[in-house]
């Protein structure tokens, strides 16, 4: 079984080319997914967060994960306690569904994960794929796209590695600023290279 991190920036499209990837045969592990798993009702991560941050935290019995990320965004140390909390549950989960992928016999599983490089998570893979868009496109997707504040856009750009340094630690990078059969057409070269030959 060969491991893939898939990263990028806020807007670039990364699950897109996800998507693109699993339709192509790949198992996606999804980070997001996993954090969305670690903090449901009832899992450890729900109960360690609400001792660690209160209530205020939970809208209707689940995490309030906007006032969550609101709270740690502009706090370091709150940052990194929710970190110390999350990172690694969600670390567990992706483990346990790559795990089963192995099982089902896939030959490629691909980790989805936002902060690949902020977190040093380079040497866990064979090869890194960024998905890439300039920062001005970023911007332009995340306020058209997500109807964020231009303020909140830059803020979020900027709290990460720039996308140009991603670029340049990446071994493979897929250019999503065109439209999606021009992505596609880069995503399906890119699978003939990194997958095991048949």
């Amino acid at each position: 079984m060969k491991l893939i991190g898939l990263t990028g920036g806020a807007g670039s499209g990364k699950s897109t080319v996800g998507g693109m990837f699993r339709e192509l045969g790949a198992a996606i592990v999804d980070a997001d997914e996993a954090s969305h798993a670690v903090y449901a009702t009832g899992n450890p991560g729900f109960d360690a967060v609400v001792a660690e941050f209160g209530s205020d935290v939970v809208r209707n019995g689940q995490i309030d994960r906007a006032k969550l990320g609101e709270l740690v965004f502009h706090d370091e140390s709150a940052r990194r306690r929710l970190n110390a909390i999350v990172h690694p549950l969600v670390r567990e989960w992706m483990a346990a569904r790559t795990a089963e992928a192995d099982r089902d016999g896939s030959s490629v599983v691909i980790h989805d994960v936002p902060l690949l490089f902020e977190n040093g998570l380079e040497p866990l893979y064979s090869d890194v794929v960024l998905v890439y868009v300039p920062p001005r496109v970023q911007l332009r997707r995340l306020v058209d796209g997500r109807g964020l504040s231009q303020e909140l856009a830059r803020s979020i750009i900027a709290a990460q590695m720039p996308i140009d340094e991603k670029r340049s630690r990446a071994q493979h990078v897929v250019d999503n600023s065109g439209d999606r059969d021009k992505t596609r057409a880069q995503v399906e070269k890119l699978w003939a290279d990194i997958s095991p030959a048949r």
